[in-house]
């Protein structure tokens, strides 16, 4: 058989377009923001909001009320629903006091998505 002859191997792949990740990408965030919702319904007990007006505009201190114990509590569900990768006091680390009092349900999510997009190292889980 000479080369000619052969079969043709398979197509390249091919790089995925823009609009696809833009459709992943946001798809991944409603999902996340439904996830960080049921969370914060969690941490706040019978003192939650309805989980539809929770929104990624919504603010954890003046909206939501959340206290520092309400968000380590939140820190603690979000380690256990997403493992060690998504580090809540890390990111609120690099934070003014004025940052972490104006912080958004929309920045926590947008905090996690990027640390779930990390390629995770040798044996670690995805999730």
């Amino acid at each position: 058989m000479t080369t000619s002859e052969r079969p043709p191997g398979p197509a390249p792949l091919a790089p995925p377009d823009e609009e696809t990740v833009t459709t992943e990408t946001r798809a991944l965030e409603e999902t996340v923001l439904a996830e960080i919702v049921q969370l914060i319904v969690t941490v706040l007990g019978d003192y939650a909001p309805d989980p539809a007006e929770i929104r990624p505009d919504t603010l954890f201190g003046d909206d939501l009320e959340l206290e520092s114990i309400d968000l380590v509590m939140l820190s603690g569900h979000l380690e256990e629903w997403y493992g060690e990768r998504v580090n809540f006091a890390e990111f609120v680390a690099h934070l003014e006091i004025d940052e972490i009092i104006a912080l958004t349900v929309g920045q926590l999510v947008a905090h996690v998505v990027r640390c779930l997009g990390e390629t995770p190292g040798p044996g670690a889980a995805r999730w």
